[in-house]
């Protein structure tokens, strides 16, 4: 396949590496048949060797005008939509629970991630292509200075793996970071048992100020309260497992609720 460069790249860093790209493709858990929303495919390194799967329903999502015209020509059966993915309604894509695949924008990953929580009921399985720093992070156990908000909010509803490290030359144009493959699978039984606006809330602020105590990062959700006394208070976010995090949040519902 030739790989034409266009003129715009948006943040996207072009896979050229035929092997990278079919085990891209190989990691996607797809059972049969199976529907799988591409994020980005560029002129379709990676498309290719999905459409090869006769058990993929495959559907692609690209916002640059001239990687869609160049997908149109080489890929007539392809089904493509010209949007914006951060901009786009889910619920409207497939009928059915989708997975998501693809080498993604680096400037734009976390805000996908965070899409993907939003709509974790619908999508089951996720593979991506993003900068190594960021699937370091995604993965990261606690302990670790890369874990943080999104560390602990994909954790407690997906299982995440670090696949493998992709190499800086096999793309164009070449980033100035090497890249990784991850894959997240949702949980067959996460926390459910929190108020997930809470928790959110409870993480988001804990690591906007991650050097602080959560006695002192966590003033603003419970400025005073005789549960602060709590040893747990004394830590800081990047020391607590998600399953801690469900039990602080819980605990703040609680102290919450009772000053109403």
């Amino acid at each position: 396949m030739t790989l034409v460069r266009p003129k715009k790249y948006l943040g996207q860093h072009f896979l050229k590496s035929m092997d990278v790209a079919r085990r891209i493709a190989g990691s996607l858990p797809v059972g049969s048949p199976a529907s799988v929303l591409e994020i980005g495919p560029g002129m379709g390194m990676l498309t290719q060797f999905l459409l090869q799967q006769p058990q993929i329903d495959l559907k692609v999502v690209e916002i640059d005008h001239e990687s869609v015209v160049y997908l149109q020509q080489h890929f007539p059966q392809l089904q493509i939509l010209e949007k914006d993915f951060l901009q786009l309604d889910l619920n409207q894509i497939f009928s059915h629970p989708f997975s998501i695949i693809g080498n993604f924008p680096y400037n734009i990953s976390s805000q996908i991630f965070f899409k993907v929580l939003d709509n974790k009921d619908l999508i089951p399985s996720v593979v991506g292509m993003v900068q190594k720093e960021v699937a370091e992070r995604l993965a990261s156990p606690p302990g670790n200075k890369t874990y943080g908000i999104l560390s602990v909010l994909l954790q407690a509803n997906y299982d995440i793996n670090y696949l493998f490290t992709v190499d800086e030359t096999v793309f164009y144009p070449p980033p100035k970071v090497k890249s990784a493959v991850i894959s997240l699978k949702r949980k067959e039984n996460p926390e459910v048992d929190y108020d997930e606006q809470l928790f959110r809330r409870v993480v988001k602020t804990a690591f906007n100020q991650r050097r602080k105590t959560l006695r002192n990062s966590l003033k603003s959700i419970i400025p005073f309260h005789p549960m602060n006394a709590d040893p747990l208070f004394d830590l800081r976010p990047e020391q607590l497992d998600v399953k801690t995090f469900v039990e602080l949040t819980n605990k703040i519902g609680s102290a919450l609720k009772e000053k109403q």
